[in-house]
């Protein structure tokens, strides 16, 4: 890890997207333009045929295909007269992520060359770069502008570090100066985007990879990685990995390889695809091939290309547990399912891990939530979670029997620094009982927190009161006719 928390760049075969980096710790433009060669120009009928050629798909998560959008925002801008911005999607919200953070840090100008071919072949108006505020990249992108003279097209736009910025329709709502949350209705950014224009949007990589599949041309670019899958990917590796990395690698290389590598213990599983991807047990490891196809047959998913291996002595359900509260978090509380169902599904798989829940309660929980949402967060953290019930299956009999599995929780999955504070905050809900009359309207405030018992007097749940509902939580205490109800510092099992 280097001083500036950007993690260590580590390849296998030869360097595409981390050219020179072995030499150099950021590429300026003249270093850049030696390591890698001119930028073609390139009229929008050849570039649409590049991205097929090369199966040039997005790096985002989604691995949409890049010439199926660029087509899209071609026609709906043919159909409105409109202009093209062309947007760059470098916010990399999740915090197991870090290729992008590298990629703006250490090569910068990989993304604008990819942003610039897009933007000159569809005559944009402007290119946009979103960027985590604060992050570690925004200094050396806002270099590489003024190294390029851009800064007339360029615009670098800061966006929260928060898990939802990273989605698509977030990053263009704060760009246009709105509440940088997902849209909430289906909209697609080649329809309305920036300003409520056409816009091309994409990853910072995917237009890393563009400026790549360019300069190199099909079949050098192609002589990498597998044949339906061609070219290099960035692996982001930290949980139990020795030596957390960035690592580039062809498609098609075993996952062991890249986990050997970073010095990486698997232990109890490994966790692909980041917080929404899905865990893979630890026998599927061997298995596994590091491409989309090859994830995906032993039910994983590459994702945004997070590898998080377990390792040992850590609870496997502490661990889901701690990042499922983290996921309902960063709800945009703008739908039910978000806003009070990734609660109750977090305070469900909790109790799965405190021994006194069920699977039945989590599962109910999700089919809660899942294609119910105004965005696809809920059903991202539904299938994490519901991935641990499958792959630690074992360790749930343990704690239904004993409580515990007897290991801490030693926190191998990465969370923002902000989730260590606001954790030592949180607060639960207590009756005072010398008080309370059963009057019952604090069900009536907060029905998910508190539930009447067949006396009319509050049950309330031990665990820990989400931020959604914390306003909730204060009115009740407000409310209550006796002043019996209580906001206190919650024990250290609640917060577990």
């Amino acid at each position: 890890m280097r001083a500036d928390g950007v993690p260590d760049v580590f390849r296998i075969g030869p360097g595409r997207l981390t050219a020179g980096l072995d030499s150099s710790p950021r590429l300026d433009y003249d270093t850049h333009r030696r390591v890698h060669g001119r930028l073609p120009r390139l009229p929008i009928d050849d570039l649409i045929a590049l991205a097929e050629l090369g199966d040039l798909r997005g790096r985002g998560g989604a691995g949409f295909p890049f010439a199926r959008k660029l087509r899209a925002v071609i026609d709906s801008a043919g159909r409105r007269g409109a202009p093209i911005t062309v947007v760059v999607n470098a916010t990399e919200g999740e915090p197991a992520a870090a290729k992008d953070k590298v990629l703006l840090t250490r090569a910068p100008h990989l993304i604008l060359d990819g942003a610039d071919l897009v933007a000159r072949a569809l005559d944009a108006r402007e290119i946009v770069v979103g960027v985590a505020h604060g992050g570690p990249g925004e200094r050396s992108l806002l270099n590489a502008v003024h190294e390029r003279g851009m800064t007339d097209v360029v615009r670098v736009v800061r966006m929260p570090d928060r898990f939802i910025s990273g989605e698509g329709g977030a990053l263009v709502a704060g760009i246009n100066g709105e509440r940088p949350i997902p849209p909430g209705r289906k909209v697609r950014s080649s329809d309305i985007g920036v300003g409520g224009m056409p816009t091309m949007l994409s990853n910072a990589e995917t237009y890393a990879q563009l400026a790549l599949l360019a300069m190199l041309g099909v079949d050098l670019y192609s002589s990498v990685g597998t044949p339906l899958e061609p070219g290099t990917v960035l692996l982001t590796v930290t949980g139990s990995a020795r030596r957390p990395a960035v690592v580039e690698t062809p498609t098609g290389v075993r996952l062991r390889e890249v986990l050997d590598l970073c010095d990486a213990v698997v232990g109890r599983g490994v966790l692909l695809g980041g917080y929404h991807g899905k865990w893979m047990p630890a026998e599927a490891v061997e298995q596994a091939e590091v491409s989309r196809a090859g994830f995906e047959a032993l039910g994983g998913a590459l994702g945004a290309g997070i590898v998080i291996p377990l390792g040992e002595g850590t609870c496997p359900l502490g661990e889901t547990a701690r990042v499922a509260r983290y996921m309902a978090e960063q709800s945009a509380g703008q739908c039910g399912p978000c806003y009070m169902g990734l609660p109750d599904l977090a305070r469900a798989f909790g109790a799965l891990a405190d021994g006194d829940g069920h699977i039945e309660a989590v599962r109910r929980a999700a089919d809660g939530v899942r294609g119910r949402g105004a965005c696809g967060h809920p059903d991202g953290t539904s299938r994490f979670v519901l991935s641990a019930i499958d792959v630690f299956a074992e360790d749930i009999m343990t704690h239904a029997a004993y409580g515990t599995c007897g290991l801490p929780v030693r926190g191998v999955l990465p969370l923002p620094a902000e989730t260590s504070r606001a954790k030592a905050q949180e607060a639960q809900l207590s009756v005072d009982w010398s008080r309370c009359e059963g009057h019952g309207l604090c069900a009536h405030v907060v029905p998910e927190l508190i539930s009447l018992d067949q006396h009319g007097y509050p049950v309330v749940s031990t665990a820990s009161v989400p931020f959604q509902l914390e306003g909730d939580a204060r009115r009740a205490i407000e409310m209550c006719p006796a002043l019996a109800l209580r906001l206190a510092p919650a024990p250290a099992e609640a917060r577990r």
